[in-house]
């Protein structure tokens, strides 16, 4: 097993085995951290994601970006390109929770109108593990970085993890790789430079 392996055999294990009342905390101190943030309160359009596999849950997030008066925006993946496309969900419809389930296990968004990520103002990511460079590990699909490489206005890329998918040694980054501007944890913000 070579290391990018056993990194995320290791993690995707640590966040299966959070209590509910441990992903609940560290979703209050996300949310408590993120609006604090002037990039979340200078941006219109949001990209979240519908937490599924133990990553940082969401739903606290999502429902501040409907307060502040956000256009949220969930992923869904195009089978044509296996690229993300971004679609804008109401208030009624997250609470509704109208989702469909994707073979891969998550929930997405009903197919209707759908945006490129470049017309996102900021992006919420999931991820498996993040380096002091915010090199980013994700779940292995290569969806975000597919879909970022591709983009001629890149929103602000904002990370969310739990403390321990922050890793302390440099993450090997591939030419494909698409790097965060900062990563917030429950602990605290890290900023990288690009």
């Amino acid at each position: 097993m070579n290391e990018l392996s056993f990194i995320r055999k290791n993690l995707r294990s640590k966040r299966r085995s959070l209590t509910s009342f441990e992903q609940k905390q560290a979703q209050l101190d996300v949310l408590h951290h993120l609006n604090t943030l002037p990039i979340f309160h200078s941006s219109k359009k949001i990209g979240l994601y519908l937490h599924a596999f133990g990553e940082v849950h969401t739903e606290l997030l999502i429902a501040l970006c409907f307060k502040k008066n956000k256009q949220v925006y969930l992923p869904m993946i195009c089978s044509m390109n296996q690229k993300l496309v971004w679609v804008k969900i109401s208030k009624n419809q997250y609470i509704n929770r109208r989702f469909s389930h994707h073979p891969l296990g998550m929930k997405e968004p009903m197919a209707s109108r759908a945006k490129h990520v470049a017309s996102l103002d900021l992006l919420l990511m999931p991820l498996l593990a993040c380096d002091q460079y915010g090199t980013r590990i994700g779940m292995g699909g290569g969806y975000y970085d597919r879909t970022l490489a591709t983009a001629k206005h890149r929103p602000y890329r904002l990370g969310l993890a739990h403390q321990f998918q922050f890793i302390e040694h440099t993450l090997e980054r591939q030419s494909w790789d698409q790097p965060l501007d900062a990563l917030l944890t429950p602990q605290r913000v890290y900023y990288f430079k690009r």
